[in-house]
């Protein structure tokens, strides 16, 4: 009876416009088609809190949460079993999901507020009734508040964090008492409601349906094939390490300024990227580390290169496998040409990953996506510092620590260097040998922009 009740409910919505069915986005397809972890996994929890300095109110910072909600689609959006895949159920209103909790005296010890914010992070989100985000507001004293969200990765990547962010503080200064007058009469240039984006996730998700024909998928497959040929990963295939669905542990190291400043100097003079140069340390570190010449990475684009999804919320993002192979006797500088050439040709014939995998095919009984195990980022998206009248708003980042890799190096550029994040199985290492390895990484990046001339071989003694 309630499944009737149910089915009849979802046709009066679609039938009064009250929701709207949509296929899986490209990106969200890579989700369920081709992830180790179950969809529903806490580990597709995008987490970060928002530390907020100002004078916040539950209601005003509900009432914000709601203007961004009435943005962004992806906020009022479940998903429906279908026959061969999933369904988007986007309804046309929302509301937010924002919880409040003052910290207590009791709650004042160091771990306290980490205990929190992975609570939120790891409770279950319900992906058939939604909503698929999260919002806790803490109040550490009087302005001085914490909000802990998460979000599904099946509606966010994170480019949105910036985005979610910048709305949500935008959103809030429009109700601040002091300002509504001002918001009346357009001084500050704001209004009652933020402004539509300029293109929404499903509009975006049908462009990029319609872009990919099967024609341009064949023409792309080739260079993949090829590309990929005899190609394997580290451990996946690996079946002395069994892995636990755990979280990945941690470390956190920093390259300082002026290392980064010779890293970039080296890119401008061999005519390649910051990326690039990094990439190619990693290259030569995991080669070292691991004895394997021949190691493929996947590493994270934005896929936002269109102006009208920069403020967008949803999953843009992709993965493109990047392959490395590693002559001892090879001159840096020529090991650097061949893996910038090779990386801009990979990115260039990039491949919604869902259709790469189908393309290129796996082994049977192997994992799903069964390409790489390694990661390897930069990370480019925008995470904003806000700072308006009476309120300034900084994210930060919150990795849920279940991921799709054995071994992952995130590195994140700031205004003191370059953050390195190293996330890891205790499977495949401890942290006694993941600082080791860091070590080495950095050792290679420094003499490396001592001498570009000096071979793989020497650079690690």
């Amino acid at each position: 009876m309630a499944e009737l009740d149910n089915r009849a409910r979802l046709r009066q919505w679609l039938e009064s416009g009250e929701a709207r069915l949509q296929p899986l986005s490209f990106p969200q397809r890579e989700l369920w088609e081709n992830s180790p972890i179950p969809v529903g996994d806490w580990g597709n929890h995008i987490g970060g809190f928002i530390e907020i300095k100002g004078a916040l109110t539950p209601e005003a910072s509900e009432a914000a949460l709601q203007r961004v909600v009435d943005r962004h689609e992806v906020l009022r959006t479940s998903f429906l079993p279908g026959k061969d895949r999933p369904l988007q159920l986007i309804r046309a209103t929302g509301s937010p999901s924002l919880s409040f909790r003052e910290l207590s005296p009791a709650d004042s010890r160091p771990d306290a507020l980490e205990e929190m914010m992975t609570e939120v992070v790891r409770k279950p989100i319900d992906l058939l009734q939604g909503p698929l985000h999260r919002v806790e507001m803490i109040r550490r004293k009087a302005n001085d508040h914490i909000l802990v969200f998460s979000i599904h990765h099946a509606i966010a990547d994170g480019w949105s964090l910036g985005v979610f962010v910048q709305d949500l503080s935008t959103a809030y200064v429009m109700g601040l008492k002091g300002l509504r007058k001002a918001v009346a009469t357009g001084v500050l240039g704001l209004a009652d409601k933020l402004p539509p984006v300029a293109q929404t996730y499903s509009e975006w998700a049908a462009s990029e349906r319609t872009f990919w024909t099967p024609s341009e998928l064949d023409r792309r497959a080739g260079f993949w094939k090829t590309q990929l040929e005899g190609s394997r990963q580290i451990w996946s295939q690996r079946t002395d390490v069994a892995r636990s669905s755990g979280p990945l542990l941690r470390e956190v190291t920093m390259i300082p300024a002026e290392v980064t400043r010779a890293v970039k100097d080296l890119a401008s003079r061999m005519g390649a990227t910051l990326f690039s140069v990094l990439l190619a340390a990693f290259q030569i570190t995991l080669w070292k580390w691991t004895g394997q010449d021949d190691t493929v990475v996947g590493t994270p684009v934005a896929n936002r290169n269109k102006v009208a999804v920069r403020e967008t919320l949803g999953y843009f993002s992709g993965v493109v496998p990047l392959r490395g192979q590693v002559d001892p006797g090879r001159k840096f500088s020529d090991h650097l040409r061949a893996v910038h050439g090779s990386a801009m040709d990979c990115f260039a014939q990039a491949l919604p990953f869902a259709e790469l995998v189908r393309v290129i095919g796996r082994p049977a009984g192997s994992e799903p996506q069964a390409l790489f195990d390694v990661r390897f980022a930069l990370q480019n998206h925008p995470i904003p510092d806000v700072d308006f009248p009476r309120i300034s708003a900084k994210l930060r980042m919150r990795s849920s620590g279940t991921a799709r890799f054995d071994l992952g190096c995130e590195i994140t550029e700031t205004a003191f260097g370059l953050d390195v994040f190293w996330l890891f199985r205790q499977e495949i290492a401890d942290r006694i040998t993941i600082r080791e390895l860091d070590k080495m990484f950095r050792t290679v990046i420094v003499n490396v922009c001592q001498d570009s001339e000096i071979r793989a071989a020497n650079l690690i003694k």
